[in-house]
Formats: structure tokens, sequence, C-alpha cells
């Protein structure tokens, strides 16, 4: 178990923005808090089951294909190309601006698609596979409020002191109401985002699509388009799941 832990260490600071897609071993061994020794151990376990690999000139580490590998076999399992995917292209083709698919995990979620509009040179750039705490964005409200109040309720407990889940609260509610959420400026100042959740046949939530925007000088008359484009986006994502209203 040791082991894994620490081999998934190695990769979640390899995936990170600082590596720089490379480190050498003695960066590794800073960053990770392992002895050179263990390190250098667990990298040749790594570099044999593909998930490092070894630059031959500079020495230095950096992610396998693997990782990728098995997030596009993630992808098909989740219906993910024939149904998600078009509906992403769609939206931001309509909207001009950047789009996102948000997949829970844990406490967090996932970004796991991002598509940008040819017609807007203005972006947003959220990496995708970064872990966003649940509390934070509107595609994380907008998965809190489709789910049962008390598991969200559990959650937030988790991540937030009991004071701000009570105003969390409401704002879910609300978001309910409406059928989206919205968030400006939590994560980087100056943008805003709107988003939906989308639903399996099951009722069960699959992830958030939001819309990513500057918000400097922004109309309101643009945010009711965007959020009009959402709202139907996602109501057609969750009906090719086999979600059906009740």
């Amino acid at each position: 178990m040791q082991l894994l832990e620490r081999a998934m260490t190695i990769a979640k600071v390899l995936a990170s923005e600082e590596s720089e897609n490379s480190l050498s071993i003695s960066e590794l061994s800073s960053k990770c808090d392992l002895p050179l020794s263990t390190l250098h151990r667990i990298l040749k376990a790594m570099i044999k089951q593909g998930m490092i690999e070894q630059d031959e000139q500079t020495k230095q580490y950096r992610l396998g294909t693997i990782w990728m590998e098995l997030g596009l076999q993630v992808y098909d399992t989740m219906d993910y190309i024939s149904k998600i995917r078009p509906e992403l292209e769609r939206l931001a083709r309509d909207v001009e601006e950047s789009v996102y698919l948000n997949k829970p995990a844990g406490l967090d979620t996932i970004i796991i698609e991002r598509i940008d509009s040819a017609a807007n040179p203005i972006r947003i750039y959220d990496q995708l596979g970064i872990r966003i705490p649940m509390h934070i964005g509107a595609a994380n409200k907008a998965i809190l409020a489709a789910m049962p109040v008390a598991q969200a309720r559990e959650i937030l407990q988790q991540l937030i002191p009991h004071k701000e889940i009570i105003e969390l609260e409401k704002q879910l509610e609300q978001i309910r109401q409406q059928g989206f959420a919205t968030s400006h400026g939590e994560r980087t100042a100056g943008t805003s985002s709107i988003a939906v959740s989308i639903l399996n046949g099951f009722g069960e939530i699959v992830g958030a699509v939001s819309i990513g925007f500057v918000s400097f000088n922004v109309s309101k008359e643009h945010i009711q388009t965007l959020t009009e484009y959402l709202l139907e986006t996602g109501k057609r994502i969750s009906m090719k799941l086999g979600y059906r209203e009740k």
C-alpha cells in the first residue's frame, strides 16, 4: 500500500503545472520528500509499468502514455465520444466561448474535457485533469445541487466550516429552483462561469457542463443567451444518457 501511495504521489507531482512536463530525480526527491535510493527503486518499477518515462538525453522523468490510454478507455465507458463530446462541440460553436465537462471524484471534481471556440481568441485556460474542491465553482455547485440534500451536506461537512455550509446550502436551493449555477471570480479574478448538471438513465450524477467566459463588459442579455444554450445542451446530454424527467 505504501508503494502504491508513493507511486501516485510521484505521478501527481509530474502531472502538476509546476513540473513543466519533466523533472530530474533530485527535483522529484525534494518534491515527494523521498530518499534518492527509495525513489530510484520506485521509478524503475513505474517505468516497467509504463507509468513514467525517462528521457535518454536529459535523464529527466515524465508521465508515461499509460495514463492517456486508461483515460481514453474511461471516456468510452461513459459514452463520452458518441454522446457527450458532440454536444460540447456544438455548444462551443453556438456560444463562441470555452466549454468544460467536470466529473465527480470524491470531495472534488475533475475537468475531463475542455472545448475552446475557434471564433473567440480570448480564452480561459483550465488544465485538463485538475481537481477542484466540490464547494468551489459553478460546475461543482451544479453537481452538489443535483445530489440528495443529505449527500451534499456530508460532502460539505468535510470541506468547509458549519457557518459556511448554511450559506452554501441556500445557494444550492436557488440552483435547484432555477436549474443552473453561476460563479464569478471564485477561482480566477475577472472570469465567470455558468453550469448545469447532467444525469444518466438511473438519475445518477454524471457530471456538469459549464461555459467559462471573461466577465469584463459582458451584458446581462449575453449571459441570458449563454444560459439558454447551456440549459438545452444539458437536457440533450442527459436524454442521450437515458435520463427522463419525472
